[in-house]
């Protein structure tokens, strides 16, 4: 059973935190006429713009008709790392900054997740221009990998469905997204921990974009604590992808068999997880059945 741990670090415009912002601001793909309104305010009301490419940036604000008067600076994946610590610099003194990339979302394939880590360390908020999903908002403030990612939505309600699923999410190495409804909120963070240790990190994303945007980080076990109270809104969960060093074959006999109780075959659920950590299957086998002798 988890234990009451302290409270995790929340993000809010009211947390206390550093006195300036960082806004990921995703940018149009194609057509400028998809600029939003929340993008051309967030643009305008900058006090720095950090742009991948300062000339496309440029031909953007011409072709949207946007008058922009914050300081551009070009920040790529070249110079990221050398101007990431003078940008926050910046930021705990009170600057807006806001970090463009060429098209698409910051930090997802694109510049700014050194960026993003960096404010989390130095307790400046991360916020995100409203765009059409809350997946990839999430995962930009997460703080978390966003290499590789996959998206889960909604689990089962029922505690001993949705433990299945995540059981055969426990060696998923990817960063894993989530949506699940506040008041069951609480109940998929327990068995979160339960399942894939209660030192896992994750963030909770809660109203993105919207008021009360609040985005709580930390390790599961202190997530637990903190959504035993009331929880409103609309809910995104990032949780950090497992280890990628290889489990012992224990902890493998484990997922096998976890998947055996959800209704797999003994031989189909070997070779899935047999297969998934390049381990021998006959070995595996060998390891299932030895367990099962053991527990009769």
């Amino acid at each position: 059973m988890v234990q009451p741990t302290p409270e995790p670090r929340r993000e809010t415009e009211e947390a206390g935190l550093a006195a300036g912002v960082l806004i990921l601001a995703g940018t149009p793909i194609g057509d400028t006429r998809y600029v939003s309104q929340a993008l051309g305010d967030a643009l305008i009301n900058a006090d720095i713009i950090a742009a991948e490419d300062t000339r496309k940036f440029a031909d953007l604000c011409r072709r949207a008709e946007l008058k922009v008067t914050a300081r551009v600076i070009s920040f790529f994946e070249g110079n990221e790392a050398s101007r990431s610590g003078d940008l926050v610099e910046q930021m705990v003194a009170g600057a807006r900054v806001v970090l463009v990339t060429d098209a698409g979302m910051p930090s997802v394939s694109d510049p700014g997740f050194r960026l993003v880590s960096q404010c989390i360390d130095a307790g400046v908020r991360v916020s995100v221009v409203p765009g059409p999903s809350a997946v990839l908002a999430a995962l930009a403030v997460s703080g978390l990998s966003t290499d590789r990612f996959c998206f889960e939505g909604f689990l089962p309600r029922k505690s001993s469905a949705r433990r299945t699923r995540l059981t055969r999410l426990r060696t998923e190495e990817r960063t894993l997204i989530f949506f699940e409804a506040p008041h069951r909120l609480h109940d998929f963070l327990v068995d979160a921990a339960e399942v894939f240790g209660e030192d896992r990190s994750a963030a909770i994303c809660r109203e993105l974009t919207k008021t009360h945007e609040e985005v709580i980080r930390g390790p599961v076990s202190e997530l637990v604590a903190w959504a035993e109270g009331e929880v409103r809104g609309e809910i995104t969960i990032v949780v950090s992808g497992a280890s990628p060093s290889a489990p012992e074959i224990g902890v493998l006999v484990e997922v096998v068999v976890d998947l055996i109780a959800s209704g797999e075959k003994r031989s189909a659920a070997v070779g899935q997880v047999a297969s998934m950590h390049h381990v021998d299957r006959r070995v595996l086998y060998d390891a299932v059945l030895a367990a099962r002798r053991s527990s009769n």
